[in-house]
């Protein structure tokens, strides 16, 4: 839990066994195991930010629907940047159960929303003001919902709290973009990924070799 802070790409693995700690099997400890043989062949991985990056902050938001075997519940995912720079990241079990994947993902876009209205108020008092902060999703459904939460059979569902999102859209404080699945960055953050994938999303979110 503690290597997390400097090493978000174990952030999933290590959430998803924290929940079995309180009556753990053999499976579970091979699992924990597997992480630190990771750790040990990474000792020099960590995160890097570049002293030229901009400047400009944008988040991207993804969710695992159902993914969880044991109550079927989504996993959230987000990862908040400046410029090139990881500032922030998360990995969440959903308190309840999804019943669509645009409800999934629109909790997570949620979630995400509410982190970074809480990173804008703290930037401004740095001089810092940042207007229609991207949002990049890969569901567009959810994106659609985001900007018009009508009734329909694939919302009427969901709990009014999450609607707070069209509120921050039209004031001008955030905004939802598409953004393809195989560039989804917060996809390490809620589920197993390939080798090549995983790599991939580990290197955008800027961790490398450290000497």
């Amino acid at each position: 839990l503690y290597l997390m802070t400097s090493r978000p790409n174990i952030l999933f693995s290590v959430c998803l066994c924290a929940r079995f700690q309180a009556c753990p099997k053999e499976t579970h400890l091979h699992a924990v195991k597997r992480i630190f043989k990771y750790l040990a062949y990474t000792p020099s991985l960590g995160l890097w930010y570049p002293r030229k990056s901009s400047f400009e902050l944008h988040t991207y938001s993804d969710a695992d629907f159902g993914g969880y075997k044991v109550d079927r519940k989504s996993t959230s995912g987000t990862c908040q940047f400046l410029g090139n720079m990881l500032i922030s990241w998360f990995s969440k079990k959903q308190n309840s159960v999804a019943l669509s994947t645009t409800e999934a993902e629109y909790i997570a876009v949620g979630s995400c929303c509410a982190q970074i209205m809480w990173m804008k108020q703290q930037l401004l008092d740095y001089g810092f003001n940042f207007e229609k902060v991207p949002i990049k999703c890969d569901n567009t459904s959810a994106i659609c919902l985001g900007k018009n939460p009508v009734h329909h059979s694939r919302s009427k569902h969901i709990d009014i709290r999450y609607h707070f999102i069209k509120d921050h859209i039209e004031k001008g404080d955030i905004e939802l973009v598409f953004v393809l699945t195989q560039e989804q960055v917060a996809g390490i953050f809620t589920k197993p990924l390939d080798e090549q994938t995983f790599s991939k999303f580990r290197l955008e979110l800027g961790l490398c070799e450290i000497e």
